[in-house]
């Protein structure tokens, strides 16, 4: 369409002119005395023209002439940009494919040019210079040059750099971050994490960093709540997370001093994790190893409290625990049984039925019936369970209450056969 108007415009300019010279008679008088100098209207048009397109052709040569020193000048220092530039791309290069040697050359190289020129000249001359500490840095790092390193991270960190490119200096930080945690410095690994930007801290490569010096400076609390901030961002796969979580709560609970560290430390964690069989078991067998003063006191009735209520979201899933889990559960419950309400043990005798064939319920409710002096019944479930565990000392502790149930009815040698058959458990 441009080169439509452009030829309608050429054809009116050409009619113009057809119109004004083709039949123009007008002369121009040109005086100079005495002289008298009679010329054509054309010729004098035709000499304005040409004479307009001599001075603008002179004007823009004497122009050209004036610009061929910055133009030199111009295309040198474009050349030494894009030698800097291609420096820092080998240099990278070299990084990624394992040659930190090369890397480390290429990218001091890059520096010497980027410091020869004037930092007004290239606009992005200080972003190619911590771009390029950077990788001498990282290359210092791979050949275990933490002097080299170190001297290079502080140049790329200096303020003038960081203000001329903030994300590059945002990835310095992250490298260096990553770099204490290989040396193992979790003081210098904290102290570079301090010096992120609220935004970057929040991102998931700055989580990542965080949960690995929480871990390596023992701090649990701080590393799950990391662990739970990356998992809700979904930085690791649901079956990643939830083992992450898992690992850390497990240490946190073993990490409590006493049954109100415990306590605290069972607050904090969420439903989801409540309901994870491993942290309760972990949690119950942690409240059970606390020394008590006095075992039949107010103190170890409340420890008793809390772990019923710790274990009551594991009722519901019991059939699909794993026999060690089944285990562990019997175990943990077995000191409280009997101070177990009413509600417990009918609850306790529901389960067996609807499992009827399982050897921890069997023998946890023929426990609890025992110690009520229910005789008859415990015996036939201590019975049952007596065929079917394979646990030595829940096997144990099932011979020994059938001794105890046959010393009660008065049967000795019942009594002295199943006392022989706990002790050959020991065994």
């Amino acid at each position: 369409m441009r080169n439509v108007f452009w030829l309608l415009g050429l054809a009116a300019l050409a009619v113009a002119l057809a119109l004004l010279v083709g039949h123009n008679q007008a002369m121009v008088s040109l005086f100079w005395p005495p002289y008298r100098f009679d010329v054509s209207f054309n010729f004098v048009l035709l000499c304005l023209v040409v004479g307009f397109v001599l001075l603008y052709l002179a004007i823009r040569a004497v122009t050209m002439l004036r610009e061929l020193p910055r133009q030199a000048k111009r295309w040198r220092s474009l050349q030494m940009e894009r030698a800097a530039v291609g420096a820092v791309m080998d240099s990278l290069a070299h990084q990624l494919a394992g040659r930190f040697v090369r890397a480390q050359s290429a990218a001091l190289s890059a520096l010497e040019q980027l410091n020869g020129q004037p930092a007004e000249q290239w606009p992005r001359r200080g972003q190619l210079q911590l771009l390029a500490h950077l990788l001498v840095a990282e290359a210092a790092q791979s050949l275990q040059n933490r002097a080299t390193r170190d001297e290079h991270l502080q140049a790329a960190l200096h303020p003038q750099l960081a203000k001329a490119s903030p994300e590059v200096r945002e990835g310095a930080l992250l490298r260096a971050v990553r770099w204490a945690v290989e040396d193992r410095d979790v003081q210098a690994a904290r102290s570079h994490l301090a010096e992120l930007p609220q935004g970057a801290a929040r991102r998931i490569q700055a989580l990542r960093l965080k949960l690995r010096v929480a871990r390596l400076g023992g701090a649990t609390g701080e590393a799950l709540e990391t662990a739970r901030l990356l998992a809700k961002h979904r930085a690791f796969s649901p079956e990643a997370s939830r083992s992450i979580v898992r690992g850390l709560a497990l240490d946190a609970l073993r990490e409590a001093h006493d049954i109100s560290q415990l306590q605290t430390v069972w607050s904090k964690l969420d439903a989801t994790e409540r309901a994870m069989p491993e942290l309760v078991l972990a949690a119950v067998d942690r409240a059970h190893r606390f020394p008590s003063d006095d075992p039949v006191g107010d103190e170890t009735a409340q420890v008793h409290t809390l772990v019923s209520a710790w274990m009551e979201p594991l009722w519901p899933q019991f059939a699909s625990l794993g026999a060690e889990q089944q285990k562990q559960l019997a175990l943990a419950l077995e000191p409280g049984l009997s101070r177990l309400e009413a509600s417990g043990l009918a609850r306790l005798e529901q389960s067996q039925r609807q499992w009827p064939n399982n050897p921890y319920l069997q023998y946890l409710t023929g426990q609890a019936c025992r110690q009520r002096q229910l005789w008859g019944k415990a015996a036939q479930l201590l019975g049952q369970a007596s065929h079917s565990l394979s646990d030595p000392a829940l096997l144990r502790r099932t011979w020994c209450a059938l001794a105890m149930l046959a010393e009660e009815r008065g049967d000795a040698s019942g009594a002295q056969n199943a006392w022989k058959r706990a002790a050959l458990m020991n065994h």
